[in-house]
């Protein structure tokens, strides 16, 4: 009988106790000031680089609770920038992001595994012009600290970096491909500072 009594306590101990403990996965509100979705592309010899200056995301990551945490991001198409308003206008256009019709482009995590050194895959669900594809990310974890700057704040961080086909995400026609114009694959950098309260 005492025997049972135990047992009874230590499954009343992991339901009660450790339960809520493994669920409150903290939140993180993203700081654009310097946070953001970077891109590289070849045109014909150059690289050209450019950023989306518009975007909403949400993070909530405990390495011990990978389970219920979560990376979601939304892209405002239309805020691509290269520093080139002509070149700005063209990718907004239906030849590449086709941003009136299709405004935004979203990311979300669907599961996160650690794979050693700090680094985490996150597979998630990629929706570009309205169509949604299975994209990993692999994103390293800086760490977390006191924020030197904002008082009561911690910082967390993330960088990360993956190269896709544009081709495949029908981000552009093959014809400027074909004509040697801009190249076919796309390195994307995802750097990310994230705030909380102490």
């Amino acid at each position: 009988m005492k025997r049972l009594s135990v047992v009874s306590l230590a499954l009343l101990y992991v339901i009660v106790g450790v339960q809520p403990v493994l669920a409150a996965v903290r939140s993180w509100e993203m700081d654009k000031a310097h946070s953001n979705f970077y891109f590289e592309v070849e045109h014909i010899y150059s690289k050209i680089r450019g950023q989306f200056n518009e975007y909403t995301g949400e993070v909530r990551f405990d390495p011990n609770n990978l389970a219920e945490s979560k990376f979601l991001f939304k892209i405002e198409t239309a805020s691509v920038d290269t520093k080139i308003a002509k070149r700005d206008k063209h990718l907004q256009s239906a030849d590449f992001f086709d941003a009136g019709k299709y405004p935004q482009m979203t990311f979300e995590s669907t599961k996160i595994t650690a794979t050693g050194n700090g680094v985490y895959e996150v597979l998630g669900k990629f929706t570009v012009k309205g169509e949604e594809y299975q994209l990993r990310l692999p994103l390293k974890f800086s760490g977390v600290k006191d924020h030197p700057a904002v008082k009561g704040k911690e910082v967390v961080g993330f960088n990360g970096k993956v190269t896709i086909d544009r081709l495949a995400y029908k981000v552009g026609g093959g014809k400027f491909f074909d004509l040697g114009v801009v190249g076919k694959d796309v390195e994307i950098f995802v750097s990310i500072e994230a705030l909380a309260e102490k």
